[in-house]
């Protein structure tokens, strides 16, 4: 979300918190341009913990779901700065990646709990006409490569190796850009992507002014010219799929936010944050099939 619209809510948020401690490779065959999405269900969205981002976490098994929130960044880390968390991803081997930024400065971080539970920080230094902005991360199906993406207008994603799983990364080393997906369209306000299968990625967009594709708050496709390697720039095609659920008892602006794709299940989850004070009781996270 964009820092002054974020400043808003983490106000409303911390408020909350404050509140509370007072009281208290892919299998998935690839879909078609004229798939459709047809939810089948929907979650409550804690506003505390569930109203950034979601990840399925296949290793160990029977791991639980895992969701971000303002009430999910420790203390260690919002005393440092890093006070936004974004949409995270895990890879099939068990690595669980948050990507974190602060208000100001030239860097965005990638928290990363290994499978065997021990946690790792890896620091990114922006690259030149990089925004500040660390809105999701999306592991590749290989493993080796991951996503992120900047809110605003876009006509890239940024790819970087996969801190932890990729021999090249080091906690106490600069994890670099190493290319870039190219666009064909430009897509605005994405808060998530995640991986459908090695060329195609679903994506939730905050988009509320709908000038791009004709419809606000879109579910995107992005399909790839190829799988991201490291070492050379793809293109992207990005198609709109649908409008995201607008539902609450208050009307207002809704904020999309993270997006999961469950390759076990074939189950695509996205939250959407509701209006007003609505964010405290019926913000959603909706689970979609394809047909």
């Amino acid at each position: 979300m964009p820092l002054r619209a974020r400043h808003r809510r983490r106000t409303v948020l911390a408020a909350l918190v404050s509140l509370t401690a007072a009281a208290v490779l892919s299998s998935a065959p690839p879909a078609s341009a004229a798939d459709t999405w047809t939810e089948v269900g929907s979650d409550r969205a804690d506003p505390l913990t569930e109203s950034q981002g979601l990840a399925s976490v296949e290793v160990p098994a029977g791991a639980a779901n895992r969701y971000t929130g303002i009430g999910t960044i420790p203390v260690g880390l919002s005393t440092r700065g890093w006070n936004h968390v974004g949409d995270p991803d895990a890879s099939y081997d068990g690595h669980y990646i948050e990507p974190y930024q602060r208000d100001s400065g030239t860097t965005k971080m990638f928290r990363v709990q290994s499978p065997g539970g021990g946690w790792s920080e890896y620091v990114h230094t922006l690259s030149p006409g990089e925004a500040l902005n660390n809105s999701w991360a999306a592991v590749s199906p290989g493993g080796q490569w991951m996503l992120a993406g900047e809110y605003g207008t876009m006509n890239r994603l940024l790819v970087f190796p996969t801190p932890g799983v990729n021999p090249s990364t080091s906690p106490s080393a600069n994890l670099p850009q190493v290319a870039t997906v190219r666009l064909d369209r430009a897509v605005r306000d994405v808060q998530g992507c995640d991986f459908l299968g090695a060329t195609r990625l679903l994506c939730s967009s905050d988009d509320s002014a709908g000038t791009l594709f004709g419809i606000t708050k879109p579910l995107l496709q992005i399909d790839l010219s190829a799988e991201p390697n490291g070492t050379s720039d793809v293109t992207g095609h990005v198609s709109a799929l649908r409008q995201l659920p607008l539902r609450s008892s208050c009307s207002g602006t809704f904020e999309t936010e993270g997006i999961d794709y469950d390759r076990r299940t074939g189950t695509l989850r996205v939250i959407v944050v509701s209006p007003g004070f609505c964010v405290l009781t019926d913000s959603k996270t909706y689970r979609f099939t394809r047909n």
